[in-house]
């Protein structure tokens, strides 16, 4: 097996531990020519050649604590000399475990030899040397599932029925195995590419236990704390309906981009899972489907013997007839929620030490946007504590968690903000009030309007000429309705709506009428107060008074 550290810019040093005598011989090249010599120093007695990249952290795919005594595994590429092909091998330091962790290891590996279907990450080899085990798995380049998800331009119910289709079959694939994974969470759901379509693969099988058919049994405190099963919490005997509770939370997830439990107390937090206190609060799930929400209810029923099950799932309309049930209209809300959520997740493994190199790597590959919002909550100091939980009676322990459900509601509660005070910019309009329409807008309020003649307009002179000239002196009822309101935040402090204005007025026949226009405003918070800093209308004038 050979292992490189990078000791200069210039050259790695290398080394080779043959399986055989464990007799280890170092070389040191030019990086340049790592790879040939990579491949040129292969010989027969090894069967998996593993780069071992120390300096070059993109390498690294996943860091996870296989115990809390501090034992931990390492992910990195390998290639099988037979064939070429690259796999990920799953390095264990066993040097200390204890002899419960070596079983917890051993159960692993037993459980996932036995597990071959497209959407699980298969094992091809277990191989264990003095002071480490090496766990040979399928190379899955996708990256994690929701971070996929909000990378892409389009997304729908759909798109969500046909992601949980592709858990249930893995689901489904394990329970008839008499496997329980016990951790089905984002972070497990993986994409073996990064091609279009490529197929979700369920992950990480360090928690999975083996039952006895539908057996109920107390197999031990597990899991992670927001898709922990009622059951879980209550200490009752549990079995596979456990994962199916986990995936009525991923779904929850999917179609919203916040999970159905939430509080900062996670006493509290766990008080709310156990009695099932979940919602689909308006307006994000006014758009979802019943179809779907009926799914949620049925992963979510807290009696585990009423839980659907996996094979029910895959079988209920919602997943099997996704193109004539599940709505397929784009869900910009919930990708761009999402992608907060996913910000946050990754926070929970960071040391504050480690966060000034961390933030250097990670920041790359989100938008200026998100960075933004990270960097604020690594100033802050991170809360969450939602990771993997195995045997640790956590009931009754008083910490704060991330809440994704509390920011996402303050993103919606934004967005109605913003279209309420352009109904009050408007309403001032129709009313004539320039002191108000003054206090609403920014004084270098730039604007695109008919009237102005397609010529662009600064400050508030233009528009003050038509109060004073027509608007005040106007005594007809005038009425506006803002039609398909569309909101896009562009950080904490700026947003832009766009939405069709429509005006009914009498014309001086007094007879009734309509026009229409698209208007486009922009908007800015300065101390706690929005203010409109550039308007834009196509089409005819918003009303006739103007």
């Amino acid at each position: 097996m050979f292992f490189g550290s990078c000791d200069s810019p210039h050259s790695w040093l290398v080394s080779f531990i043959s399986y055989k005598s464990k007799s280890k011989t170092f070389w040191k090249i030019p990086v340049g020519k790592v790879k040939t010599f990579f491949w040129n120093q292969l010989c027969s007695n090894v069967g998996w050649a593993l780069l071992h990249l120390d300096c070059v952290i993109i390498d690294i795919y996943i860091a996870v604590f296989l115990s809390n005594r501090g034992a931990f595994s390492v992910v990195r590429r390998c290639v099988k000399k037979s064939t070429g092909q690259e796999y990920a091998a799953k390095i264990i330091n066993t040097k200390k475990l204890s002899a419960r962790d070596h079983q917890k290891l051993e159960r692993e590996a037993r459980i996932c030899r036995l597990l071959k279907h497209p959407n699980i990450v298969r094992l091809h080899d277990s191989i264990a040397e003095e002071g480490f085990h090496y766990l040979v798995f399928d190379l899955v380049t996708g990256g994690e599932l929701f971070e996929d998800i909000v990378a892409r331009e389009f997304y729908s119910e759909a798109d969500a029925s046909h992601c949980i289709n592709q858990i249930l079959e893995s689901v489904s694939h394990i329970h008839q195995h008499d496997i329980v994974h016990r951790d089905l969470k984002p972070e497990n759901l993986l994409l073996a590419s990064k091609m279009k379509g490529a197929a979700v693969k369920l992950a990480d099988f360090g928690l999975a236990i083996e039952v006895q058919g539908d057996q109920q049994a107390w197999f031990g405190f597990a899991g992670t704390p927001g898709y922990l099963s009622p059951e879980v919490l209550r200490k009752d005997p549990y079995g596979k309906p456990v994962d199916i509770w986990a995936c009525g939370v991923i779904l929850y997830i999917l179609l919203v981009g916040y999970p159905p439990f939430w509080d900062e107390d996670q006493h509290k937090l766990y008080q709310q899972i156990k009695a099932g206190a979940y919602d689909f609060p308006s307006p994000e799930w006014d758009t979802v489907t019943a179809e779907a929400k009926n799914l949620i209810n049925q992963m979510l029923t807290i009696n585990p013997a009423k839980r659907i099950t996996a094979d029910q799932a895959l079988k209920h309309p919602w997943v099997c007839q996704r193109s004539t049930v599940a709505s397929m209209m784009h869900r910009q809300e919930t990708v761009e929620c999402l992608r907060k959520f996913n910000a946050r997740r990754k926070l929970k493994f960071i040391d504050p030490v480690c966060k000034p190199v961390f933030l250097y790597v990670f920041l790359s590959s989100y938008d200026q946007l998100s960075i933004l919002h990270i960097v604020s909550l690594l100033s802050q100091g991170s809360t969450e504590s939602c990771n993997t939980t195995e045997e640790e009676d956590m009931k009754g322990r008083k910490g704060t968690l991330s809440t994704p459900h509390v920011f996402c509601m303050s993103f919606y509660s934004r967005k109605q903000e913003i279209i309420k005070i352009t109904e009050q910019l408007i309403e001032a309009i129709n009313n004539g009030d320039f002191e108000a329409y003054t206090r609403i807008c920014d004084p270098g309020l730039t604007s695109f309007e008919p009237e102005a003649l397609g010529n662009l307009v600064e400050g508030m002179d233009f528009h003050k000429f038509y109060f004073e000239n027509l608007l005040s002196k106007n005594s007809k009822p005038v009425h506006t309705t803002i039609l398909n309101p569309h909101v896009h935040l562009i950080g904490e402090d700026a947003a832009c709506i766009a939405y069709i204005r429509l005006t009914q007025y009498m014309d001086s026949q007094g007879r009734a009428r309509s026009s229409q226009s698209e208007e486009t405003r922009v908007w800015h918070r300065r101390d706690a107060k929005w203010l409109n800093i550039h308007f834009h209308c196509s089409g005819a004038p918003a009303a006739p008074l103007q």
